[in-house]
């Protein structure tokens, strides 16, 4: 909870990844809070009151998922909108042409997303920006489990960490902008 106040102030994408990792370790844990709270809520060495308000979210999240039936896979719906509006602002900057620095890393990715769309059986309805997040979220997880990356996979996934990086510095400025 804690963390991903932090990163949702500061990055819609990072927020996006951590999230997906929580939903995962929810699943991982079977949904059972007891444990949760044992092996994770415990190592935060917050005070009760905190730790109270962290077992709280994850009550929270675990009742959500449970509600969307992604206990398997996939994603909460709170979290779907967020990618979707990463979308629509990516989509925005391509429309708009100003931003050159811009257009050049979404070009530079657009073979790569393709290439993973493929690769992954995606389908159109996982727009650019899901894709890209859902190759991050692959290299971050095989990272974890210590795998070996082929150079061409990161190659691919740079272009597509570039493309986020700047897509989410420009969001977080445009919202910033409106308040």
């Amino acid at each position: 909870m804690i963390i991903a106040q932090d990163k949702k102030k500061t990055n819609l994408a990072e927020y996006l990844l951590y999230m997906w990792q929580v939903e995962d370790i929810i699943r991982a844990y079977q949904f059972n809070i007891e444990t949760l709270d044992k092996q994770i809520i415990q190592q935060f060495k917050q005070p009760k009151e905190t730790q109270q308000e962290i077992r709280d979210w994850y009550e929270n999240l675990i009742e959500m998922m449970k509600i969307e039936k992604i206990e398997e896979k996939g994603h909460l719906q709170i979290l779907q909108n967020n990618v979707n509006e990463l979308y629509d602002f990516h989509l925005y900057l391509i429309d708009k042409k100003k931003d050159q620095a811009y257009m050049g890393f979404f070009q530079q990715a657009a073979g790569n997303i393709n290439e993973f769309r493929k690769k992954a059986h995606a389908t159109e309805e996982n727009n650019d920006i899901e894709v890209c997040l859902t190759a991050l979220y692959g290299i971050l997880m095989l990272k974890l489990q210590q795998k070996e990356i082929s150079k061409d996979t990161i190659a691919a996934v740079t272009t597509f960490s570039q493309l986020i990086s700047d897509l989410t510095a420009k969001y977080k400025a445009f919202e910033e902008d409106k308040d």
